[in-house]
């Protein structure tokens, strides 16, 4: 009787959607930890020859949860010139989009919040909507520096969401599904050159769009270089400015996540996902394997993207915009016409 009573609840649909919800918010905040941890404290500390931070905990690794603590403890500030209303919900409607964002990236067949038909275009979906928060955090804080940031961010983000699109279609068009579990599977049972054993990995035939889409990811990200929205040189901290405590908490929490969310998609895409061609892809052992590759696949994507912001300096706003419009969209719509050409003529 006990059995059937927790088999019954088991099944229930509110119950799967608490625990789905429950794992994807555990995920945002340990992967900004893993990502912070792992390079913005130590790869890119010893690539710069730093020591980085020591003290908190073996080595300094617990440097991000004492700074965690630090900032719950801080005093939650509302400018009295702010809309509090709207400064109080920016965040929140950042850290959500990030949240969106990780319920369709697949780490086997069955490890997927939603396995939607149109993975991808909800994924590219949901991250735009980080665009809104950042500009109520701007508008509401009553500042304008913050105000500008918010405005350098939205102008930003609005221009790299085109190539961060386009540089998928020739994915879609290869793959011939938006499914992000069905181009997994075309990858890895499918053939270059006549040789099946490392599957097809879309990096080989869209290296121009995975360099695409790395670059459109850094500016969605506003990292260097393409931090204009948060220059400290120039605008103290952008939209960010007014924000103390858990808040502040939140957009960094946002960032780092979304870096992690996006290395994700990219490994998915380009990189095989969670699959490995010589295993069948319906094999019980992706229960376990499936997130462990995923895993390596999104660290050496993140890798790339923190090695590009510790390494170039900062566009001018003028320049932002020229390699969006002139250079990333132009040759994202060309490596478009050749796949295309090539799907049909081979």
């Amino acid at each position: 009787m006990t059995s059937l009573f927790a088999s019954s609840i088991v099944d229930q649909y509110w119950f799967q959607t608490v625990v789905k919800a429950l794992v994807v918010g555990l995920l945002v905040p340990t992967t900004a930890l893993i990502l912070g941890i792992v390079f913005l404290f130590k790869v890119m500390s010893w690539m710069q020859s730093r020591m980085g931070p020591q003290e908190a905990g073996p080595r300094g690794l617990l440097q991000l949860l004492a700074d965690g603590v630090k900032f719950l403890q801080k005093e939650d500030v509302v400018p009295a010139g702010a809309d509090a209303l709207v400064f109080k919900a920016a965040p929140i409607v950042v850290l959500v989009s990030t949240f969106l964002v990780y319920v369709a990236i697949p780490a086997s067949y069955h490890l997927v919040v939603a396995d939607v038909d149109v993975g991808i275009f909800l994924v590219l979906a949901v991250s735009s909507l980080s665009v809104i928060g950042i500009l109520m955090a701007g508008w509401s804080s009553a500042n304008k520096y913050s105000l500008m940031g918010g405005l350098r961010a939205a102008g930003q983000l609005i221009a790299y969401e085109l190539p961060l699109v386009l540089a998928v279609v020739g994915v879609v068009i290869q793959a011939g599904t938006l499914n992000l579990n069905g181009i997994v599977t075309a990858q890895n049972t499918g053939e270059i050159f006549g040789l099946d054993f490392f599957g097809n990995p879309f990096i080989l035939t869209q290296f121009v769009g995975f360099a695409i889409f790395l670059a459109a990811v850094q500016a969605e990200l506003t990292q260097t270089p393409f931090d204009m929205p948060v220059a400290e040189s120039e605008l103290v901290s952008g939209y960010q400015v007014e924000y103390t405590g858990f808040r502040f908490l939140f957009f960094f929490l946002a960032e780092f996540a979304t870096a992690f969310a996006f290395a994700a998609v990219a490994s998915v895409l380009f990189l095989g996902g969670w699959g490995l061609p010589w295993i069948d892809l319906n094999d019980d052992v992706y229960w376990v394997l499936g997130p462990i590759i995923l895993f390596a696949k999104v660290m050496f994507v993140s890798f790339l993207i923190f090695w590009f912001r510790f390494t170039y300096p900062r566009f001018r706003e003028d320049q932002l915009q020229t390699v969006a419009w002139k250079y990333l969209i132009p040759i994202s719509l060309v490596n478009i016409l050749v796949t295309g050409v090539l799907v049909v003529v081979v």
